[in-house]
């Protein structure tokens, strides 16, 4: 049996790693500082015409994760770590999961106030409160059973296919252009070939979110990020309302959130966050920003496409399989490579806001 020292609670820490330690959690803190002001500034700079539901959401959601953290230690609703993740990850075991139900709530609900419930808010949190609905499932199934199996992966794929195809019905419905826009070239139409698109792009950004939701404040500060971007390139003002709200919402979470965690989203938050950026860029024919904005998301979901791939190929050719990486997604590669978890995400935000200030120029200089 591999035998865990575990840095928190009653175990053994010796006294040459405590500067160490301290020093990790002020590096946590500090990149969400930073993150933090640098959206706030943004926010106020170019849309101070949402600063107000933004800040709200911030404060919301922080507040709410205080409220809520107590409860679920004391449901005992701990994460259970995969026995194949990092061995430094083990340390994180019984850290309270289910975090999405601190901040998704505030967010929707400082828009959808804010926008006098518009339907185009009504359809965003529809489809993100489905997709939650799936993810927490899936984390009180692996609460409850003391594992992390969760789901069976049919079943959750059903799931979320099962939901993409009900919101692809009521953008049929509502007869929403089947087009793909693209800055400087204009749009592209589609036709039929929409509709499989935009299944892939609801059940393939749930599973990017929910991939890149393994380092403390790497998923929510992403998203953070990301949503601003949709925000900022938003051409309906309602839903461009609505990322902000939810970006605000993530800033919050990033309170409790931040290396080293108190509190994980779980899947109730990464699935539910996939599914309000899928439902955000289908609904505000934003696909190329959500593309390119959310690139890390799409390098930490082709880190697995391409690990799997190569593992089976290698496998059936030499009988004997080979791996790309260390490990995947791509955050524990470097993991595993020396790169500490603060270093992977502030690489990460860096990335994430190069892609989205590179984006919006792009943007503004095709006339939006």
């Amino acid at each position: 049996m591999l035998e865990v020292e575990n840095v928190r609670g009653s175990e053994r820490v010796d006294a040459d790693t405590l500067p160490r330690l301290e020093e990790a959690d002020w590096g946590g803190m500090a990149l969400s500082l930073v993150l933090g002001l640098a959206l706030s500034a943004l926010v106020i700079g170019i849309r101070p015409q949402v600063a107000v539901p933004f800040g709200l959401s911030v404060l919301g959601s922080a507040l709410l994760g205080s409220l809520l953290l107590p409860l679920l230690r004391r449901w005992k609703a701990g994460q259970v770590i995969r026995e194949e993740g990092p061995q430094s990850h083990y340390k994180k075991a019984g850290t309270p999961t289910m975090g999405g139900l601190s901040f998704l709530p505030v967010g929707l609900l400082v828009a959808g106030s804010w926008s006098g419930w518009d339907p185009q808010w009504l359809a965003v949190a529809l489809l993100t409160l489905a997709y939650t609905l799936v993810g927490w499932l899936d984390d009180w199934l692996v609460i409850r059973q003391r594992s992390n199996k969760g789901l069976p992966p049919k079943a959750k794929l059903l799931l979320q296919v099962g939901i993409g195809l009900v919101f692809c019905g009521y953008l049929a419905w509502q007869g929403i252009p089947t087009v793909l826009t693209l800055p400087g070239i204009g749009s592209l139409s589609l036709g039929g070939l929409f509709w499989p698109l935009a299944l892939f792009v609801l059940v393939g950004t749930n599973n990017a979110v929910n991939l890149a939701d393994g380092m403390d404040g790497l998923a929510a500060g992403v998203v953070a990020l990301v949503l601003a971007g949709l925000g900022l390139t938003a051409a309906d003002p309602v839903l461009a309302l609505v990322a902000f709200a939810l970006s605000g919402a993530c800033l919050g979470f990033l309170v409790h959130n931040h290396h080293r965690a108190r509190l994980f989203m779980g899947d109730t938050g990464s699935l539910g966050l996939g599914g309000a950026l899928a439902g955000l860029a289908l609904l505000g024919d934003q696909l190329w920003a959500l593309a390119w904005m959310g690139g890390i998301l799409v390098a930490e979901a082709l880190s697995v496409i391409l690990q799997v791939g190569y593992f089976q190929y290698t496998k059936r050719k030499t009988g004997q399989g080979q791996r790309l990486l260390r490990m995947s997604p791509l955050h524990h590669h470097l993991e595993l490579g020396g790169w500490s978890e603060v270093q992977v995400v502030g690489c990460f935000y860096g990335l994430t806001a190069l892609l989205v200030g590179v984006g919006w120029l792009c943007w503004q200089g095709s006339g939006g």
